[in-house]
């Protein structure tokens, strides 16, 4: 589209007379007749929210059906078919209705509607509906929907405004959307995605909460072949600070998909299921919940990775968020014990959590590390924890205790039904801990 000359800023009040006015020029787009208008006083009343500005630019009988620059145009390159690019102009437009939805200017869109400002115009790919979801601003939200806008359309990205709801406001507005008719599995163009996919990937559990008691299916696939429940589970902790609240967040979505229906065991395309997903990210109380609900432990994605290899190759801030306590759930459930050439190779990556090292040196009976493993810790993690790495390294290749070797005797007569067998052997509480793996931060 070439590029628009300069015009003068428009000076009169009266934009019903708009099509003769100096500063707006009819912009033809498909099925459009709406006038470019450039008058930086209306940009700067709109942005601004001046409502007895606006009224006097907009007056009975005038027409608010316009088109905004939110951008300049500028030559960018395009391709068409056959491979040929060429170098066009294009510039990036909005309305004022979409300026007000934006930024929660209710009464100024109120006043746009009344002047014929068309709810589902989109000239830039987005809907004011799309602004104001997108923002949170849920008064905005119920005045568009109540002027008769779309809550279905789908915007440049193939989103609908359901997908869009997310920050302040966000079951206000995800409330009235399907209350005036959005779908509920409604799915974005490209990723097919409802919008549990977002609440869940993004960590809001009320929001959830309301698309499944609206219907949502818990079970819905993405193009990646991704449900609700694998969304959730891969919710990632970005700082050890928040680790806490990020693990609660994952659980409390876990647990209330895991009621609504989902499948605990659904793999993707990649065959990575939940399980794999919660040990990569160390979030502990969701493996317990799925070890519950009887996943497979053993399972592998096409890259060969079992459970308990995510948990040992998860990044270093599942550190905060108690990796022994993955691991070891998962050795009581019948997860197979880690390849004893990869424990030099374990130990390096998590000396500084002994607690991890312990447990899954404490699957075998006689411990399997070369002679220079000691050289594989750091000395300053060696003096921290010396009591005991100073055992674990005095059992390299040496016989362990009795009762050790009484443990791993048991626990290995009972691979096959260990989780469901262990809790019920008449035992007291503190032997049945040992049996469960319970730490002791030494070895014997």
């Amino acid at each position: 589209m070439p590029r628009g000359r300069s015009s003068p800023p428009l000076r009169g009040h009266h934009l019903g007379c708009l099509p003769s006015a100096p500063a707006c020029r009819a912009w033809e787009t498909p099925g459009s007749s709406s006038l470019l208008c450039r008058d930086m006083a209306l940009q700067n009343a709109l942005y601004t929210g001046d409502l007895a500005r606006l009224q006097d630019l907009f007056p009975p009988h005038s027409t608010a059906d316009l088109l905004l620059e939110s951008r300049a145009a500028e030559p960018r390159w395009s391709s068409h078919q056959r491979g040929l690019w060429s170098l066009t102009y294009e510039e990036e437009l909005t309305t004022p209705l979409h300026v007000a939805a934006s930024r929660g200017h209710t009464e100024v869109l109120q006043l746009l509607l009344r002047r014929r400002a068309k709810p589902d115009s989109a000239p830039g790919g987005r809907t004011a509906l799309h602004e104001a979801c997108a923002a949170g601003h849920t008064a905005c939200v119920h005045v568009l929907l109540v002027a008769g806008a779309d809550p279905n359309i789908p915007d440049q990205d193939g989103k609908r405004p359901l997908h869009l709801c997310r920050g302040a406001g966000t079951l206000q507005c995800a409330e009235l959307l399907l209350r005036f008719g959005a779908q509920v599995d409604g799915r974005s163009e490209e990723e097919e995605e409802t919008p549990l996919h977002v609440a869940a990937r993004l960590g809001h559990v009320e929001l959830a909460d309301l698309l499944l008691r609206r219907g949502a299916c818990p079970d819905a696939r993405n193009a990646e072949g991704w449900t609700p429940l694998l969304a959730a589970c891969d919710i990632r902790c970005h700082s050890p600070a928040d680790a806490e609240a990020t693990t609660t967040r994952c659980f409390q979505l876990c647990r209330l998909l895991l009621s609504a229906g989902a499948d605990a065991d659904a793999a993707d395309r990649d065959k990575q299921r939940p399980l794999h997903l919660a040990c990569r990210h160390g979030h502990a109380a969701v493996v317990e919940l799925l070890l519950s609900c009887g996943v497979s432990t053993n399972a592998m994605d096409y890259g060969g990775h079992t459970a308990l290899h995510c948990a040992l190759q998860g990044p270093a801030t599942a550190l905060a968020q108690s990796p022994e306590q993955v691991v070891r759930a998962l050795l009581n459930h019948g997860a197979v014990r880690v390849w004893p050439g990869a424990l030099p190779k374990v130990l390096e990556r998590w000396c500084t959590s002994p607690r991890t090292i312990e447990v899954l040196m404490n699957t075998y009976s006689v411990l399997q590390l070369p002679e220079e493993a000691m050289g594989l810790v750091p000395p300053e993690t060696l003096k921290k924890h010396q009591h005991f790495y100073s055992s674990l390294f005095a059992l390299v290749r040496q016989p362990r205790s009795l009762q050790h070797l009484s443990r791993c005797a048991l626990r290995a007569h009972l691979a096959g039904c260990l989780p469901h067998a262990l809790p019920r052997l008449p035992l007291p509480p503190r032997l049945l801990r040992y049996l469960q793996l319970d730490f002791e931060d030494v070895l014997y």
